[in-house]
Order: structure tokens, then C-alpha cells, then sequence
């Protein structure tokens, strides 16, 4: 499968070489955009073998993605989080496939039997996954992409219903994610977490 696992990462040093191991593994090139990281997320990348988009400065994961798309040259996208726990290589060729054999515009994946936590997220809102799969050209042509923050999730989701795309979501047995809390201390994590629950509340309004 001509594809390409994306890796937006601001901060991430701790998990984004087993990301990024497991997408070599899987037989996918990999590029990762350092959101202007001030740990060593990027050199950790580069040592699992990684191409590295280095970005001066935090642009926010939409400004992330949009940099690292200049680097893929596959007709496919992979986009996976930075801080993916229990990720497997079987879990990334069955995201591709629905795409790549043109049964979906877009597939998702969904957390499932991982740690209860995001269990639970996923299963009230299973739109906000960040790990999605799609036509490389239909990424590249979404508004407003490069300005998307704590929104990019919503943003895909949106502009999916509206160009009328196939979803397809399937589920990550075993994947979770690092808790905002656990990797910024409660209070900043909490307060993140806030941000994110006003989009998605801004987002239901939108769509009422």
C-alpha cells in the first residue's frame, strides 16, 4: 500500500519512537512534524528512522500536519498521534485498506480495550480519534488545515460530512494514549482537556 504515517508531535520524547517503530514495521515511510518540541522529540524520531519536519516554533497540530505534508510524495496518508500506547502493525495496514481499495474517503481508527479511560472517549465521541487514514490530495485540500489547533479532529470530521466522504471507523484493540494529565501535571492537562470539550460543544451547536 502506497501510504505514508504522519506523525504530528509536540513534546513527545518519551513515546514517539515506539510510534514510530511500530509504523516502520508496518512497511510504511514515516515523517514526523516536530511542533517546535523544546525536549528531544525530534532527535528521538530521527534515532527510530524517522524523516523529520523540524518546525522553529508551535504552530498547532494543524500547522504541524500541513509542514509535514510537503515531505509525502504516497498517494495515501496515515496520520497517527504521538503518544500511542499497545499500537500494533496489523492495526495500521487494516486503517489504510478501506482507503486504498477506494471503499472509504476516509477511515478512523477507534481505541478499543486499551485503558478505560480513553476507552470511554472514544466511545462518546469516536470523531475525535487523530488517527485517521486518507487520499493524501483530499488532506492536502481541507480550509483551514494550517490554522487547526485543539480543532483538527472536528475540522476532518466537517469537512468529511460535508464533501459527502464514506467514513469508515474500526477498531484499535488494545491502543490507548497518555492521558494531557499525565504528561502536563493535572492542573494543565485539566485545563487543555477544557479547551478540547468547548470545541467539540461548539461543534454539536454548529451541527443543531
Amino acid at each position: 500500500m502506497e501510504a505514508t504515517v504522519l506523525i504530528p508531535a509536540y513534546n513527545e520524547e518519551s513515546t514517539i519512537a515506539g510510534v514510530v517503530r511500530v509504523a516502520k514495521e508496518a512497511g510504511f515511510p514515516v515523517v514526523v512534524a516536530d511542533d517546535g518540541s523544546l525536549d528531544r522529540t525530534a532527535e528521538e524520531a530521527e534515532k527510530a528512522q524517522a524523516q523529520v519536519i523540524r518546525l522553529p516554533g508551535n504552530r498547532g497540530k494543524g500547522g504541524a500536519i500541513a509542514e509535514g505534508l510537503k515531505a509525502v510524495r504516497t498517494p495515501l496518508v496515515l496520520l497517527l498521534d504521538a503518544d500511542l500506547l499497545g499500537l500494533r502493525a496489523e492495526h495500521l495496514q487494516a486503517l489504510v485498506l478501506p482507503v486504498a481499495r477506494g471503499e472509504a474517503e476516509m477511515a478512523v481508527g477507534v481505541f478499543r480495550g486499551g485503558r478505560p479511560s480513553t476507552d470511554l472517549a472514544m466511545r462518546f465521541a469516536p470523531f475525535l480519534s487523530g488517527q485517521r487514514a486518507l487520499r493524501t490530495e483530499d488532506l492536502r485540500g481541507v480550509p483551514g488545515l494550517e490554522r487547526a489547533r485543539y480543532d483538527l479532529e472536528l475540522l476532518l470530521t466537517r469537512h468529511a460530512r460535508a464533501r459527502g466522504w464514506r467514513v469508515r471507523y474500526l477498531p484499535l484493540s488494545g491502543v490507548s494514549q497518555v492521558m494531557k494529565e499525565e504528561k502536563r501535571g493535572f492542573l494543565r492537562g485539566f485545563l487543555h482537556r477544557l479547551r478540547m470539550y468547548g470545541e467539540l460543544l461548539r461543534y454539536r451547536l454548529k451541527a443543531r
